[in-house]
């Protein structure tokens, strides 16, 4: 028995087969061309419309996925000397220490709590020894009084680590060495300096610059016989500490 509807329907997709062989059925559902070009006119606008979505989003999701940490970083500033003439006569009045004129004095510390701080430290401690000067090192974490003295020459009470002074004359912080070391200037600075020999480490401190207090043995209590009771000893700071005589006096 024969149905002449399906008869015509094979009739028609035959005959549009023959018409366009390369084009299968109902690839015309699937064609989004014509929708497209309602809204962007030809072809050729279609694909460069589609181009700039496709560029869009991708712009996006770089953007979405990019983390702070690859973007290009700016050069670190360094800060200016105050002094223009460090090795000339000339006095700088910004910041001077007192007592200092002979020597290289660094306020530093050896604790290992902030690591960019003790990274720093021990970075322009190692500059300032591959030059054989013999540096004053004043560690705040062993001896509080360097730290209230450093505050007192700075006029605050925040100050970063490390600070250097040649001289008396302030010259900066890490930053501030490392630029003069890279670029020569630093050899400069340090010159008229007395050499220590190569490879030098005291004996009595070990280059800690302290020892334990004589008087106490570090206990920071001393028996007063006369009146049968213990006491502070004024020879040591709060950690029972002195600088060593060997290296230091």
């Amino acid at each position: 028995m024969s149905f002449p509807f399906f008869n015509r329907s094979n009739t028609v997709h035959s005959s549009a087969a023959a018409a366009e062989p390369s084009r299968k059925p109902y690839d015309h559902l699937l064609d989004r061309s014509g929708s497209l070009s309602r809204f962007y006119g030809s072809v050729e606008s279609v694909k460069s419309a589609g181009s700039s979505i496709r560029g869009r989003m991708v712009k996006k999701l770089c953007n979405l996925f990019e983390s702070p940490s690859s973007k290009p970083s700016e050069p670190k500033k360094v800060e200016p000397l105050p002094c223009s003439k460090l090795g000339s006569d000339s006095s700088c009045t910004l910041f001077r220490l007192a007592g200092a004129e002979d020597r290289i004095v660094v306020y530093l510390t050896s604790l290992r709590g902030i690591r960019r701080t003790y990274e720093d430290c021990s970075a322009v401690r190692m500059i300032l020894k591959g030059f054989r000067v013999w540096v004053d090192e004043r560690d705040v974490s062993m001896d509080c009084a360097y730290r209230k003295e450093l505050q007192s020459v700075m006029g605050e009470q925040n100050v970063a680590l490390p600070q250097v002074f040649v001289r008396g004359k302030y010259i900066g912080g890490a930053e501030v060495i490392k630029h003069l070391f890279e670029s020569g200037e630093l050899r400069r600075v340090l010159e008229g300096f007395p050499k220590v020999k190569p490879g030098f480490v005291c004996e009595g401190c070990g280059d800690a610059r302290f020892v334990p207090c004589e008087n106490c043995s570090g206990s920071r209590k001393v028996f007063d016989e006369d009146e049968g009771l213990l006491k502070r000893c004024l020879e040591c700071n709060e950690n029972g500490l002195v600088r060593c005589p060997g290296c230091c006096s």
